[in-house]
Formats: C-alpha cells, structure tokens, sequence
C-alpha cells in the first residue's frame, strides 16, 4: 500500500513536470514567432524603400527625357513601362512593382504640375518599424505614423542664389 501511494505521488510530480515544459515551449514559440513577425516587417521596409528608390529614379529620368524645355511628369505609372513621346521603345521601369505590404500594384499618387505623377506611397497604414536614420533624400519619413507618409517623390530642384552671393544679371 504504501508502495502504490509513493507511486501516485511520483506520477503527479512528473504530469506537473510536464505541464511545466509545455508552458515553457509555448512561451519559446511565442517569442520566437514575434520576433519573426518583427523581421519580416523590417525585410518589407527594405523592400518598400528600394522599390520607392527605383519610382522616383524612373520618374526623374522621365521628367530629364522630355523633348524641348518644357519638362513634364508621367501621367500615369504605365508610361514609365513605354514612354509613347518616343518612335522607338523607352522603359525607365521594367514593370509596375508591388506594394510589399498589399502585394498588389496599386499605388498612392503624388500629382504635381499638369495632373502629372511626381512620386509615389503606400497604402498601407501599418506603424513603420524605421523611424530613424534614414538617407538624406528620405529624411522627410523620420517619425511617421504610418507608411502614406513616406512619399518617394521627384521634385525638379530649382537653385536658388546662395545668401550673400551676387544674382546672375
């Protein structure tokens, strides 16, 4: 009797031991699929911030590739695949990229002169990890709330006179 009562008692403490483990992996798990969570959230910035990068590369090649002096923005994303001003066939994007949040082709617009595109953003309304330490021609995305405030835009640059310094006659 007292044998199968010693028994009893061992059983308990290995079904607790037990318990206890399982609880232990749960919570391994869980740290470990945040932090996934968390990595792949910072791998779609990236991802979000170069293909920004090749949008406005492609839309300031479009803007420096107009005939005459009139300088003008592409009307839509689709002429940056053909630009129809030329005989020949011009491509300052191979294809329409996609928003790696949304995974779709669909993108915020920003329109400048002449209903023209002048940069592009996401839709998607996430909080962004980066905060910070960002290139200088990105510098304006320091703080955002949420991924529509990172608007990757070409701007023609117009110079102004130095302060101090003479204007050309």
């Amino acid at each position: 009797m007292e044998r199968a009562l010693r028994i009893g008692k061992q059983r308990g403490f290995t079904y607790m031991g037990v318990l206890i483990a399982v609880v232990l992996i749960g919570l391994a798990l869980a740290l470990a699929g945040e932090s996934w969570r968390v990595s792949v959230k910072r791998e779609k910035e990236k991802e979000l911030i170069f293909i920004g990068h090749q949008f406005r590369l492609a839309i300031k090649n479009y803007y420096y590739s107009s005939l005459g002096t009139v300088k003008q923005y592409p009307p839509s994303l689709d002429d940056l695949l053909k630009d129809a001003r030329y005989p020949t066939t011009r491509r300052y994007l191979r294809r329409i990229y996609q928003d790696p949040f949304s995974g779709k082709t669909e993108w915020g617009l920003v329109k400048g002169p002449g209903n023209g595109i002048m940069g592009v953003y996401s839709l998607a309304e996430g909080v962004p990890l980066k905060q910070a330490n960002f290139s200088l021609e990105d510098a304006a995305f320091e703080n955002m709330q949420n991924y529509q405030g990172w608007k990757f835009v070409f701007a023609q640059q117009t110079t102004a006179p130095r302060q101090g310094a003479p204007a050309n006659p």
